[in-house]
């Protein structure tokens, strides 16, 4: 592979942000556009607003002022070529999150002060820990009321699991907020709500009891706070160590405020110094069974590869398009050259592959790894799917996992039919919810893990195919999927058990789940079957 092909390798930054609702990853992925000069001037997100921010997609995302979808945006930063896969920030952690911290190096992490660490961000952390991703750790709101500095990383490494080292320091809190204490340089930044982060004012603070650091804190409960807290910080936390930062198990952490702009620039530093540039993935070989051999794919190998993580439909209502997101894991794809869809065994031709800026996207002539671009699709691609230029691969750890909420579809007009089964395949291939089919009945039953998928589903039925239903819940818990050791044990298996087997969306046998004291019985009276929580068979 050609230096310049390495070179243009080592530039890319992919990431994401995980978040509970209403920690203001919003608002931090508007700020990073702005630094990334994709976008004038970033806008606050609010339901009530006519204004709304440029990463949002949706007309649902608009009405309730949340992010729904992963949008992918793209922008140019301290040399790197930026990628951020923006993931759901409401209350329901869905499976389309899960895909996107697939396709990423590293993650941003970004904590509510005044809450500590929430549910969903404990989930998405459940996540990031099965591939070691590594971390940053923004402590937002800092403007507003907050939990105290030390109870705050004590929260994030008990919960987390993982080692926090500051790299500022908060002075004060809410309407006494003053800025934070810079660590490493030994400086004050000010805080302004009229803060403009490329001309900050900087307090010269190596000495504490300068006449300089008293006239600007002003305040001698705050300053002899601030003297205490460093006392601690410098006894207890460790440096920060690049390598544990790389293996996951040490976080780097800034204070601010994402709304005010204030703090994001020294956290976004952090992320285009630090953070890898694209890493060796895992492929299994044919026959793609369990009993494939599996091998690492290396970003500087000369074959392109890459794998679908997103398929979104309906992109642009004026066109009522399908977008599958690919990420470029090996070697360069070249715009108009075929690649070979592993799945069908066909070759394609890619003729107008996307990047994204927010909503504006355009068509792209290279791509290299780490890279997201976007194919158009007439409903030939699925999530998980590998493209090769002629091998026989298919990346691993793009599961579907078990859903915890199950609903049927009554369609209001049963001559549209055809359209709620086209609609329910489609958002069940981009991920939105899951799709899974009775076998004694032909049932069609939705399963997700948050009430709002439901939610994001019914909206998209009536606004983008035109059906609209009334929505029952299904007496389901859960399901597994299911490996039989014989075709004998499985014809066994099902027809004993047939009120209870489903299939998902790519025709996996699965046992659905009424309780787990059911589940229970079941794995006990069945030894030889294996029962599995996702479609990895892990």
């Amino acid at each position: 592979m050609s230096t310049e092909t390495n070179w243009n390798n080592a530039r890319r930054c992919t990431f994401a942000i995980i978040s509970h609702p209403d920690a203001g990853k919003t608002t931090m992925t508007e700020k990073l556009l702005w630094f990334g000069r994709v976008i004038r001037k970033a806008g606050m997100v609010k339901s009530k607003q006519g204004d709304y921010a440029k990463s949002d997609w949706m007309e649902m995302e608009k009405e309730r002022g949340i992010s729904i979808t992963s949008s992918v945006m793209s922008f140019p930063y301290a040399e790197r070529a930026m990628h951020l896969l923006d993931t759901p920030g409401h209350k329901d952690f869905s499976e389309d999150t899960y895909r996107t911290l697939t396709a990423v190096e590293s993650v941003l992490m970004m904590i509510d002060s005044a809450k500590g660490v929430e549910e969903q961000t404990k989930k998405l952390m459940e996540v990031c820990r099965m591939r070691d991703t590594p971390i940053v750790t923004f402590m937002n709101k800092f403007d507003r009321d907050a939990m105290d500095a030390f109870e705050l990383i004590d929260n994030v490494e008990k919960i987390c699991s993982i080692q926090c080292v500051p790299m500022t320091w908060p002075i004060g809190d809410g309407v006494k907020f003053k800025g934070v204490y810079d660590l490493k340089n030994k400086t004050i930044v000010s805080f302004r709500e009229s803060n403009d982060p490329n001309d900050p004012i900087i307090v010269k603070a190596d000495d504490l009891d300068s006449d300089e650091v008293k006239n600007f804190i002003k305040d001698d409960q705050i300053l002899d706070k601030l003297k205490e807290d460093l006392m601690m910080v410098e006894e207890l936390m460790p440096e920060f160590d690049e390598e544990e930062f790389l293996e996951g198990i040490m976080t780097p952490v800034y204070f601010g405020t994402a709304l005010h702009n204030f703090g994001v620039k020294e956290t976004l530093d952090m992320i285009s110094t630090v953070s890898p540039g694209p890493m060796e993935r895992e492929v299994k070989l044919e026959p793609f069974d369990d009993s494939a051999q599996t091998r690492m794919i290396k970003p500087n190998e000369d074959k392109f590869s890459g794998f679908i993580f997103k398929i979104q439909a309906n992109m642009d209502k004026k066109h009522r398009d399908r977008v599958a997101f690919m990420r470029v894991c090996s070697g360069v794809f070249e715009r108009n050259t075929k690649i070979h869809h592993v799945r069908s065994g066909k070759d394609v031709k890619i003729a107008s592959p996307l990047i994204f800026q927010a909503q504006d996207r355009e068509i792209t002539e290279k791509a290299y790894p780490g890279d997201i671009i976007g194919l158009h699709d007439t409903g030939k691609y699925q999530i998980g799917d590998t493209f090769s230029e002629g091998e026989k691969i298919m990346y691993t750890g793009i599961p579907s996992f078990a859903p915890e909420i199950f609903q049927k579809v009554i369609l209001k007009d049963p001559m549209k039919a055809k359209q709620l089964d086209k609609g329910l395949t489609q958002l069940s291939e981009e991920g939105t919810v899951q799709l899974f089919t009775r076998h004694t009945t032909r049932e069609k039953i939705l399963g997700a893990v948050g009430v709002l998928q439901f939610e994001v589903v019914k909206h998209r039925l009536e606004d983008e195919y035109g059906v609209r239903g009334e929505y029952e819940s299904y007496p389901f818990s859960g399901v597994r999927w299911l490996r039989f050791p014989d075709d004998k044990t499985k014809s066994s298996f099902m027809e004993k058990n047939s009120s209870n087997i489903v299939y998902d969306v790519k025709g996996r046998v699965c046992f659905s789940v009424r309780s787990e004291w059911d589940l229970k019985l079941v794995m006990e009276k069945n030894p030889e079957v294996e029962f599995f929580k996702n479609s990895d068979y892990r």
